[in-house]
């Protein structure tokens, strides 16, 4: 018989570190290509797993010296090579063995789905992607805190998810409070490079309920965000700086879309042209190049999340809000390093 405790124990034996269940009907409210009962109907459980990210990839971007561990062991990497397919994988093959369907689910990004037409009659259209960190939420592991990053008791931000969705019938785990985790700091705010993440006083912030709880988080400038996090941000980047010196463009004055900024930084990393002496590899900005490899043909990350993800870490540590704990102590050793707009150290 395939109970919570038999699933959890499987799972945390392939080297997952976190496993929650959620019912279906924790999802009712969400928007109908959000809700993973389109993805398979007779759903009866969601279940979603956690991989930590190491502390230590994220130690090179914040003394400014390395950015390759980040990407391949703590971002893309880990998602595409080293977690989602395998553990995940072999949760779903164990769920099946028991007799029950398992779908994992790959995430999309729910925030740009285009408009399409339904391909039979009764069914929404595709693709249906879910927002895996309200998932994440309705199965009992965390929160989103004020930044829309997941935190966990345990981790803090510090972890990549995976998702499964079954017929099988299993035990929801509780919800975690709003406000256990994330405290409103604004810590991410005053360490986003680009301006992306809004103060609590501005007003602008996204609301949900799940069976009772309501969360709310900051309503983040995902264009921003996006053309920071991937590269075109001289603040963060210094192959932008080395490779395109002459370009002078300011992330915070945009406003552009997600999908836009994805476009223009991947087109930075992957365009080319014949190679030269100065840039040997024929790539726009060599080091976006790089990274993008090691992101195993996928996202990289630039920024590295300096906000909302190492400013947040730093803040849960020395508040003693989250779980793990170093012997070294905090985060955040030294006074932090930032370029200028026009990628020259800040003075």
């Amino acid at each position: 018989m395939l109970t919570k405790d038999r699933l959890k124990d499987f799972g945390l034996s392939c080297g997952l570190d976190l496993v929650g269940v959620a019912n279906i009907e924790r999802f009712a409210n969400a928007p109908p290509r959000m809700n993973p009962a389109n993805i398979f109907p007779e759903a009866r459980s969601v279940i979603v797993v956690a991989r930590r990210i190491p502390r230590g990839t994220l130690r090179g971007v914040e003394e400014g010296t390395n950015w390759v561990s980040y990407t391949y062991f703590g971002y893309h990497g880990l998602l595409n090579s080293l977690f989602r397919p395998l553990p995940t994988y072999e949760l779903a093959c164990f769920i099946e063995d028991q007799g029950w369907e398992a779908a994992p689910y790959y995430p999309g990004v729910p925030e740009s789905q285009p408009p399409r037409e339904p391909l039979r009659d009764g069914v929404v259209a595709p693709d249906v992607q879910i927002q895996m960190r309200i998932a994440a939420m309705a199965a009992g592991l965390g929160e989103i805190g004020w930044a829309k990053v997941f935190l966990t008791k345990q981790f803090g931000p510090r972890q990549r998810l995976g998702m499964i969705i079954t017929d099988a019938p299993l035990e929801p785990d509780p919800l975690v409070e709003p406000g256990t985790i994330c405290d409103r700091c604004m810590s991410c705010v005053n360490g986003c490079p680009c301006g992306a993440i809004p103060q609590v006083n501005q007003g602008k912030t996204v609301q949900i309920e799940i069976d009772g709880q309501k969360y709310e988080w900051g309503d983040v400038d995902m264009g921003k965000c996006a053309l920071s996090y991937h590269g075109l941000d001289k603040r963060v980047s210094p192959f932008l700086a080395k490779d395109c010196p002459g370009l002078n463009f300011d992330v915070a004055q945009q406003d552009c879309s997600e999908e836009e900024a994805y476009k223009l930084c991947w087109t930075l990393s992957t365009g080319s042209w014949r190679p030269t002496e100065q840039f040997p590899s024929g790539k726009i900005v060599e080091g976006h190049a790089m990274l993008q490899k090691w992101g195993i043909g996928g996202s990289y990350g630039l920024c590295a999340a300096r906000g909302c993800i190492r400013s947040c870490m730093d803040h849960l540590e020395r508040t003693e809000r989250i779980e793990q704990t170093f012997q070294g102590g905090p985060f955040i050793k030294r006074p932090r390093w930032l370029l200028d707009v026009r990628g020259r150290p800040e003075q």
